[in-house]
């Protein structure tokens, strides 16, 4: 689910508890989380409700300032079944404390480094992890389309590739492009 950044801030401070989208099928689950920039998101509930069953009161935990204003922004989305989401900030994403620790310990580095011979064993295109380490850490703040070029990889799939060292706390994304963590730094100095 994609937020306003207005919305990510009142979901943080408590204000927002409820979304609602236009979606075929749901796209959020009771008991997800998602990451955003604010932190991560707890899903509580996903339910299809009809247009009628949405009220003044639901709006506002939305963030709407009326019933008028929600219902605008649902029918400029066409007329996909509508689905409310409640849901509750659940904290801070644990990845921006693991990307700040630049201090490895063996352990850490032997571990990390048998998660990325796993992947590298799994990738249809070969070994890639340290190249692509080594790609951003060469140009930072460079648009994935142009890094991935660089090597003759497709976009998406290069950028599904740095997601998972994102998720071990080793790039950071960035508006434009990427960068190495702290982290990421430390254990590249030492592959």
């Amino acid at each position: 689910m994609l937020f306003r950044r207005r919305s990510l801030d009142g979901i943080r401070a408590g204000e927002i508890t409820l979304a609602f989208r236009r979606w075929d099928r749901p796209r959020a689950k009771a008991g997800g989380r998602q990451r955003t920039v604010v932190g991560e998101l707890a899903i509580d509930s996903v339910e299809r409700v009809p247009r009628s069953a949405i009220t003044a009161a639901d709006a506002a935990r939305a963030g709407h300032s009326s019933l008028k204003q929600l219902m605008a922004e649902l029918d400029a989305r066409g007329d996909a079944p509508i689905w409310r989401i409640e849901l509750h900030w659940a904290g801070e994403d644990a990845r921006r404390e693991l990307r700040a620790r630049a201090s490895l310990s063996d352990a850490e580095v032997a571990e990390l480094r048998a998660r990325l011979a796993r992947f590298d064993a799994a990738s249809r295109h070969g070994p890639w992890t340290r190249q692509t380490l080594e790609l951003i850490a060469a140009r930072p703040e460079t648009r994935a389309e142009d890094i991935a070029a660089s090597i003759d990889r497709e976009k998406l799939p290069f950028k599904r590739d740095v997601r998972k060292l994102k998720e071990l706390g080793l790039t950071e994304s960035l508006l434009i492009g990427y960068r190495l963590s702290p982290r990421g730094q430390a254990l590249l100095e030492r592959l």
